[in-house]
């Protein structure tokens, strides 16, 4: 028998006293969020939730995020973290695609109205039955008529519970994939899926119960659900928590927490690294960072080395996916890191290349990444199709293209859905974009590939240049062209002030597709 939930009840008895999350000025110990959880799943008990069921969270980066997780967990129910940016046709798409009881829904405010897209959502959805709208305060009235409260639903429960005996291969969390075609598909992952992925993620970053760790990665990504969240609770770390990203925000609470440990997707590296405040200690900061984790999309190297230069300190990147729990690959400190690559296969886990026929690649040449081993979801939930396509003799096909070197490290080139194939020739973006990025005066670029009427595709970049600098198109093109193969170098450019970015931080080139 196993049960995720075991890792906050470790935590609790070794260090009861100890802040396990903060909050603006709220911290609460690991004993109060184990016995707030306790309410929780003695709650959703007496509401008649068994154990299997699916309970819907939607909730920014506040501690009631891991408050209802375990209290789900505890009852033996599954949670299925959603998009805190969801509006209500998609909130009533994933309640009834995973089949969902329950919702849990944080209340928002006017910019970011949750409470209200959330119920709307939950009404469209026969099969749930239950909707908690959580307040600002727990002591708060329902902002919605008529709703019951996570306060209510609390109020009176016993705060301590026997735990649902569940089984290591039972699913634990449904995680929605954003999936760059069709609408999303929600992973299973078992108690044991994300149990010896926190396991790993702590030894990979070498966390301990003296570590600060800073986590402003959403919450409901399985990135910042496992690396911060999961691995912090079971080595008995503290989690500093901010609900969205802004680089001010992050480098102040860095000074005045003294944070360990960041994490980060690659535009937030590049967000502290160009944010300029003389106001701000960086040397204060380097003091107590002491090491750094990047995954969710490549990081290029020229920001990866102007950060390490500026804050004197390693950035560990990784490789994952949602159905990978998510930690695939990772630069290991132990046998050596090299920048710009994912590293090698984490503890457990097998990965290969393959070409189009299943057939090995040789060393250096490009192949589809598959992997194998503990991490690796049980399927998509009701999706046997897609399961069929994804999940082939214990291997999961990942959908991105890589190359490992002599050393067995291995490097993403892109995904397969974002190559690009002019005039007959493969072009991936990723390449593209990391020549760009050497250009002194390119602050960030996203490249694509647009109809063609001629060629099929042609390749476009959207340049984001630095503060103050210049530079026209052609003059562009021409110094992309002189450093890459001339049918790799693209013959638009567009200049824009920003890029579209998801909730995690990610570049939404569908949405720069769709221009």
């Amino acid at each position: 028998m196993l049960n995720l939930a075991i890792i906050l009840e470790d935590s609790a008895r070794r260090y009861p006293d100890k802040m396990a999350f903060q909050f603006m000025d709220t911290a609460l110990t690991f004993t109060q969020i184990n016995v707030a959880a306790n309410q929780v799943a003695n709650g959703l008990l007496q509401q008649g939730i068994q154990p299997g069921d699916k309970v819907g969270l939607s909730c920014l980066n506040l501690p009631y995020f891991p408050i209802i997780y375990f209290g789900i967990l505890k009852a033996g129910a599954v949670v299925v973290p959603l998009s805190v940016l969801l509006k209500q046709d998609e909130i009533a798409y994933h309640l009834s695609d995973s089949e969902a009881k329950a919702y849990f829904c944080f209340e928002g405010n006017e910019a970011l109205p949750m409470g209200t897209e959330g119920k709307a959502g939950f009404d469209q959805v026969a099969g749930c039955q239950h909707f908690y709208l959580i307040t600002a305060r727990p002591t708060d009235p329902p902002s919605i008529p008529g709703v019951s409260t996570l306060g209510m639903l609390m109020k009176g429960q016993a705060p301590s519970i026997e735990t649902a005996q569940t089984s290591a291969e039972d699913t634990a969390v449904i995680i929605y994939t954003s999936g760059t075609t069709g609408r999303p598909k929600g992973a299973e992952l078992t108690h044991s899926n994300l149990l010896l992925n926190a396991i790993l993620s702590g030894d990979l970053v070498q966390v301990d119960h003296n570590d600060v760790i800073l986590t402003v990665l959403p919450l409901f990504h399985i990135f910042a659900m496992t690396v911060c969240m999961n691995s912090g609770i079971y080595r008995g770390g503290s989690n500093v928590l901010l609900p969205k990203f802004d680089a001010d925000a992050v480098l102040k609470l860095m000074l005045k927490h003294k944070v360990t440990i960041f994490a980060g997707v690659p535009t937030m590296y590049w967000g502290l690294l160009m944010h300029d405040d003389p106001t701000i200690d960086i040397d204060q900061i380097t003091k107590t960072l002491r090491i750094c984790a990047s995954g969710g999309a490549a990081l290029p190297v020229q920001v990866l080395k102007d950060f390490e230069a500026k804050f004197h300190v390693p950035i560990l990147e990784g490789y994952g996916m949602s159905e990978g729990s998510p930690v695939v690959t990772f630069n290991h400190l132990d046998v050596g890191r090299k920048p710009g690559s994912i590293g090698t296969p984490a503890w457990g886990v097998e990965v290969k290349l393959v070409d189009e026929h299943d057939q090995e690649v040789p060393i250096g040449e490009k192949g589809e990444l598959l992997y194998r081993g503990h991490n690796v979801m049980k399927g998509y939930y009701k999706k046997p199709e897609a399961n069929k396509s994804t999940l082939k003799n214990g291997w999961l096909y990942s959908g991105d293209v890589a190359i490992k070197d002599e050393d067995g490290f291995y490097y993403i080139v892109d995904r397969t859905k974002d190559m690009i194939i002019r005039g007959g020739f493969n072009v991936y973006p990723r390449e593209v974009e990391e020549v760009m990025m050497k250009n002194e005066v390119i602050s960030m670029v996203a490249v694509i590939g647009v109809p063609d009427e001629k060629l099929g595709e042609e390749i476009k970049a959207y340049v984001v240049l630095k503060k103050g600098a210049t530079i026209d198109a052609d003059q562009l093109m021409q110094w992309t062209k002189d450093h890459i193969a001339s049918y790799k170098y693209p013959r638009i450019i567009e200049f824009v002030n920003t890029l579209p970015m998801s909730a995690t931080g990610k570049i939404l080139k569908k949405e720069l597709r769709n221009r």
